[in-house]
This record gives structure tokens, C-alpha cells and sequence, in this order.
């Protein structure tokens, strides 16, 4: 499982939380539990991805506490400080037709409706009202994803997202 789309990341190992192995994490579903539910956890470590079950985990604060297999104290939860958590591509539900993750999007070329290149899809932020493209190219530009307004069609074959936008902004 070392190939790119064959993993997920779905967050992130912040430290240690108590004296038992438990650690912090930074979870990137919604809502934030969710993140439990998936299994197996693959966490990267040294440059490799490997398996965790995860034991235990809850709600704590603004983010959630995990107890991972084979961390029994403090000194093995901070080796696990600010290592990505994903999972296999094959643990997430099928989409329905004009639904994508997040991780399916990043990466794509973005052109206007005009064929003008406006660079690659680095990354979203989700804002409330609806999640927001962030564009790196000649700049950063940051782009609503909104289907059937700004975003006119993502092309998944040919990695490409057009979008009703203006290049000046």
C-alpha cells in the first residue's frame, strides 16, 4: 500500500495525551468522530506507512484522544507526534455520480471556461457556506467549490477542473 491513491489521509497525530500511550488527533472528517470508524488506521512513520488498530477513542476538547495497539506510555505516544494518519482508498463509501473526496481533487489542473491554465489544486478549506479551492499557480488564488457556479466540470480522466473564473482574482 505505498502507491499514491491507495491511501487517504484523513489526519494527523498531534502528541501525546496523558501518561498511558494515549495520543491527540487531528481529524479531517466531518463530522470529527467519524475518523473512528475507519479501520485499519494506516500512520506514517520514518518515511513508511504501517497498520494501527485503534483500541479506544473519544471527544476531548476541540479534537479527540486515541489509544493506538502497542503505545503504553507517553514516550511511544510522542514518537507518534505530527505523523499523517490515513486509510486504504477501499475503507471510504462509493460516491454518488458529481461527488468527491477531498483527496480525489487535490492535484487537478484548473483551467477557465476559456482554456486559460490557473495552476493546481493544492488543497480546500471549508468555510461553512461551501468548501473553497485553494489554486497555486502563477499565485494562490481561492476558487468556491461550487458545482454548476464556479466549478463548471471536474474531468476525473483527465485530471482537470474547469471553472467559470475570472484569472484576475
Amino acid at each position: 500500500m505505498t502507491g499514491p491513491g491507495t491511501r487517504v489521509p484523513l489526519g494527523r497525530v498531534g502528541g501525546p495525551y496523558g501518561v498511558r500511550g494515549w495520543v491527540r488527533v487531528s481529524s479531517g472528517t466531518e463530522p470529527p468522530e467519524r475518523i473512528l470508524e475507519y479501520r485499519p488506521w494506516l500512520i506514517e512513520r520514518g518515511g513508511t506507512w504501517q497498520p494501527f488498530e485503534v483500541l479506544s477513542g473519544r471527544l476531548h476538547g476541540k479534537g479527540l484522544v486515541v489509544q493506538l495497539a502497542g503505545c503504553d506510555d507517553r514516550d511511544q505516544a510522542a514518537t507518534f507526534a505530527g505523523a499523517e494518519i490515513a486509510v486504504p482508498r477501499s475503507a471510504l463509501a462509493e460516491l454518488e455520480a458529481d461527488e468527491y473526496y477531498w483527496a480525489d481533487l487535490v492535484g487537478l489542473e484548473v483551467v477557465t471556461t476559456v482554456g486559460e491554465e490557473l495552476g493546481t489544486v493544492d488543497h480546500l478549506i471549508e468555510t461553512g457556506a461551501n468548501d473553497v479551492l485553494v489554486v497555486r499557480g502563477d499565485r494562490e488564488r481561492l476558487i468556491p467549490f461550487t458545482p454548476g457556479h464556479a466549478v463548471v466540470e471536474v474531468d476525473m480522466e483527465r485530471r482537470r477542473l474547469t471553472v467559470a473564473w475570472d484569472p484576475a482574482f
